[in-house]
């Protein structure tokens, strides 16, 4: 038997009593409660499913990239043929208002870049028009990077 004094139930204090005001000064600690729903952590499987998660909207992005610069590239080098067969066209017309027909072939440098170019001109049924077949080569490439037709006439006025 416990004397008067001992023991909290003498204060005032039963054990349903203590246990709520324990609980109270607990929850006001600044220490979280790991037992406390609200301070949960992650599970280990929840971490790696996120993880995963993230990997593969990363993975997604990267590729995204990579096939706009891919895109980029390609626009830019047809962009560069295309000013390539252009100077071409107009060159063949300023040295000699009517080609002769056939085949030639040169290169030229445009935008820090190596072009190859085949210029094939050839007789239409109007005996003053001669068409001319521009194809641009990036470096040495089989396939053009681009193509361009034009005309030239004898005795047509501009």
């Amino acid at each position: 038997m416990k004397g008067p004094g001992l023991g909290i139930g003498d204060w005032g204090f039963g054990r349903a009593q203590t246990c709520r005001l324990a609980r109270a000064r607990f929850a006001q600690s600044p220490i979280p409660n790991p037992q406390s729903r609200l301070f949960r952590g992650f599970t280990l499987l929840e971490v790696l499913i996120a993880l995963a998660v993230v990997a593969l909207a990363l993975l997604a992005l990267t590729r995204a990239a990579s096939v706009q610069v891919q895109s980029f590239d390609a626009l830019r080098e047809r962009t560069f043929a295309g000013w390539v067969a252009a100077n071409t066209l107009t060159e063949t017309r300023l040295a000699n208002q009517f080609p002769p027909t056939g085949r030639s072939e040169g290169r030229t440098r445009l935008a820090e870049r190596d072009w190859r170019w085949t210029r094939d001109v050839q007789a239409t049924p109007d005996a003053r028009i001669r068409r001319i077949d521009i194809r641009v080569f990036a470096g040495e490439a089989q396939e053009p990077s681009a193509t361009l037709s034009g005309f030239a006439g004898q005795g047509l006025a501009p």
